[in-house]
Formats: structure tokens, sequence, C-alpha cells
């Protein structure tokens, strides 16, 4: 085993197969993050990723197909579930589903739910790994779980070191933010558990507003859940206007800071930008972090869940 990861690029599509393939582990480039990626259907491979990660047991891993018709044979769909896939796939949308019984999935995949979180990723890297394997990919954020996630091939290499021996090197990520999670419930509402890039009126466009369920019971059913994660080591302070001392202040708009989100406002620029902000923050001189705040319309919400998460302590 390298003591060190070894990032390369597409033509290391094969040896990331052959990885796979042996019940190994791979980073893999996403639109959205990059990811931990194990063949799905092993319990050998799904509990690396759990023990590489230090992820809990009880928090479900999204799974990768390459399209629709993969998801179909691995959870029960309907009307909506295809309208969404129709409209979104390839995208950053994760779809919970109702696992089906004879599912080829190891049962950690669901961390012990009757349900499965699919996904069907559009960044060309991944997209090509999914069309040279003939299983489905579980792939959870390639870092330390709760910690920062990577949007870059560095930070999976600082954050996992040789435990992610090859990282599919597919340059930053687009979106920056993992993928927004809507859950199909059985009475016909629909529930978004985790904001994304795919905003809730996107959704509701398709699926209906006057069908979206209340908020649930705060059980763990999705990833991206826990009321704290994706956070830096240094504590955190929100809605910061100017830094007090002993703090990396992370600007937007007006607020300059010592890095910004976006110096002009834009809010997609923020969500490609806030791990790489967060990264540069914590790798900072300075003890602590504030954060400027950021507005919660369209895409906001997403960022702001984040942010939240990420100062929980």
């Amino acid at each position: 085993m390298a003591t060190t990861p070894r990032i390369a690029g597409e033509e290391a599509l094969d040896e990331a197969v052959a990885i796979l393939r042996g019940g190994g582990i791979v980073a893999v480039p996403t639109e959205t993050v990059y990811g931990l990626a194990a063949r799905a259907d092993s319990d050998a491979a799904v509990a690396a990723v759990y023990r590489v990660k230090g992820r809990p047991s009880f928090n479900p891993l999204i799974v990768h197909v390459r399209d629709f018709a993969a998801a179909q044979a691995l959870a029960e769909t309907d009307e909506r579930a295809a309208a969404l896939a129709e409209a979104l796939w390839p995208g950053a949308l994760t779809l919970v589903l109702p696992r089906r019984a004879d599912a080829a999935l190891a049962p950690a995949v669901s961390a012990g739910l009757p349900t499965i979180a699919l996904r069907c990723p559009a960044h060309p890297l991944m997209r090509a790994l999914l069309e040279r394997c003939e299983f489905p990919l579980a792939a959870p954020s390639a870092n330390k779980s709760g910690a920062i996630s990577p949007t870059e091939p560095a930070h999976v290499a600082v954050s996992l070191g040789a435990a992610a021996p090859l990282i599919l090197d597919g340059a930053r990520c687009e979106a920056g933010l993992e993928s927004t999670i809507v859950a199909l419930r059985g009475d016909g509402r629909w529930e978004v558990l985790r904001p994304g890039p795919i905003d809730r009126e996107r959704i509701s466009g398709i699926l209906g507003a006057g069908n979206e369920a209340v908020a649930s019971s705060g059980a763990i059913e999705a990833p991206g859940q826990l009321a704290g994660h994706y956070a830096p080591v240094k504590p955190l302070r929100l809605g910061a206007v100017a830094p007090e001392p002993g703090e990396f202040l992370i600007g937007f708009g007006e607020i300059a800071g010592d890095t910004t989100l976006s110096a002009s406002g834009d809010l997609a620029e923020a969500a490609a930008r806030l791990y790489r902000c967060l990264h540069e923050a914590d790798a900072a001189p300075q003890p602590r972090i504030a954060v400027a705040p950021v507005p919660r319309e369209g895409i906001g919400a997403a960022i702001n869940d984040r942010l939240r998460r990420a100062a929980v302590r």
C-alpha cells in the first residue's frame, strides 16, 4: 500500500474498475463533491467505506447508478420518480425510494432502513466509471465523517491519505455542494431531506407544491441530516459583518473578508466555493473562522444549511 495517494486522470479508469471489482475503494469526482466509491453489492466493500470515513453505521449511503433503468432494479419507482429523473437526471438530485426486496445491494448501504437513496450523477468521469462497472457504486463524500467535504483532489488526499490510494482527477467540482435529497412518500407526498443545488421550487414545479409533506420527525433517513456535519476543525461563527480578533473572515458580496464566497454576491459561485473557502480557513493561522451573512433564497438555503451544521459544536 502506498503511503500517499496517487491522483490520476481519465486514463486510470480501467485501474479504478479493477480496484472496485476486487472490493476496493476509489475516490471519484462528481459534479457536487468528490465521492469515496465502492461496489454497493458487496458487504465487505461497503464496510470499508464506513471504516475509512469513520462514518456512523446508522447513516445511510447514496448509491450511484448510470440511469433510471438501473434505479428501477433497486427501488420501487412510480410516475413521480420517473418525472423527476426525466427532468433532473443526470444531475444533483438524490431520490429516497422504497428499496426492492430483491435489490442486489449490501444491507449496510441502507443502514437498516426500508428505503434506498439513489442518484444518477452528471460528471463525465463518474459516468464513464459507471458505464464500465456492472454494479452500482456507493459513494459518500471522500473525507472523514463530519469534516469539510472535498471539492478538489487535494482535499481528498489531505483528509484520507493512503486510505484512498487512487483518486480520479476530475478537477474542481462544478456545483460544490452535495446533492438535493428528496424522499417520495407512500401517501403521494414528497419531502426535501437535504437542500442542495436543485432548489425546492424546481422540485415543486414537477411534483406540485401542494403535495409537499411537513417536516419529518428528524430521524436519519439520508446522508447529511446529522446536526453537526461538514465541519472545519476550528470554531465557526455565522452572520459576521467584520472579523473579531483571531478570526479568519470568509466574506460574501460587499463584505470582503480574508477570502470570499463571491465578491459579486453570486449564490451559485458561493456554493461552488463554499468548501474551498472552509478548507482555506481551516489551514489559516487564525484559530477561529467567521462567515459573512448569505441570503437564503434559491441555493442560498443549501449554503446556509451546510454552514449551520458546520457551526455545531
